[in-house]
């Protein structure tokens, strides 16, 4: 998910709860002042999760919310013939576990390894009533996901593999999280089956895209994490066919 803009906060001592955060400016409790943001701190508490692991499944009772702080996740969903369906990557500065039901409708992994704060749904949910500046910032996030998930159909449903792949790569050099130092390199935390599962094709297509992207000199593979942008404008006219 790209970052929405929040408005600055002020610095904090060392002594705050949230000293040292890297991702506190664009989180959703960014629009919090010092005050306001060390009794948000004290209703939750920090998890760690290996790559890998679970924070919650499909099915589970919706009893916490959570802001990632670092690593990457994914969001998926188990398909009634066994597939499984990627709905989306989350980075730092993303929060998850919000929803209407008492269940989660997706199950969340850690994809490396990741550190969230933790909160219990109740108790968030009474910070929220009293604080209307995290409220609004609560529903931007929703709008922007909301456009987010809209993207992913014309995604899946319209677009060739190709286009698919190069959309793909500009969407995520979009995001601060996964740019790496000089700009046009990005980083891919996730595997190529998560991609596959993500874009809905097989492992051998995506495979086989990101090397046509290379032979034709639209990007390099620097590593198998991550992928330098040779051309961004060819990689725009083919993500838009």
């Amino acid at each position: 998910m790209e970052m929405l803009p929040i408005s600055p906060a002020a610095a904090l001592d060392e002594a705050h709860p949230c000293f040292g955060c890297a991702i506190r400016l664009v989180a959703v409790c960014g629009v919090l002042n010092s005050d306001e943001l060390a009794e948000f701190k004290r209703g939750g508490s920090d998890i760690e999760r290996l790559a890998g692991e679970t924070i919650f499944f499909e099915g589970d009772r919706a009893t916490h919310v959570y802001n990632l702080t670092s690593g990457a996740l994914r969001i998926s969903k188990l398909l009634s013939d066994g597939r499984r369906q990627i709905a989306g990557f989350l980075f730092p500065g993303d929060f998850l576990g919000i929803t209407m039901e008492d269940e989660h409708a997706f199950t969340a992994e850690a994809v490396v390894d990741s550190t969230l704060c933790q909160f219990p749904r109740a108790r968030f949910d009474a910070f929220v009533d009293t604080h209307p500046q995290l409220e609004r910032h609560l529903y931007a996030i929703a709008a922007h996901e909301l456009a987010a998930a809209r993207q992913q159909v014309v995604l899946l449903g319209r677009k060739t593999a190709t286009e698919k792949v190069a959309s793909f790569l500009l969407m995520l050099a979009k995001g601060p999280a996964c740019r790496m130092p000089g700009g046009d390199e990005i980083f891919l935390p996730m595997s190529r089956s998560d991609i596959a599962d993500y874009l809905g094709l097989r492992i051998e297509t995506v495979s086989r895209e990101l090397s046509a992207l290379k032979a034709d000199r639209l990007i390099q593979l620097t590593s198998t994490h991550s992928v330098r942008l040779v051309d961004r404008d060819r990689l725009h006219a083919l993500a838009e066919g």
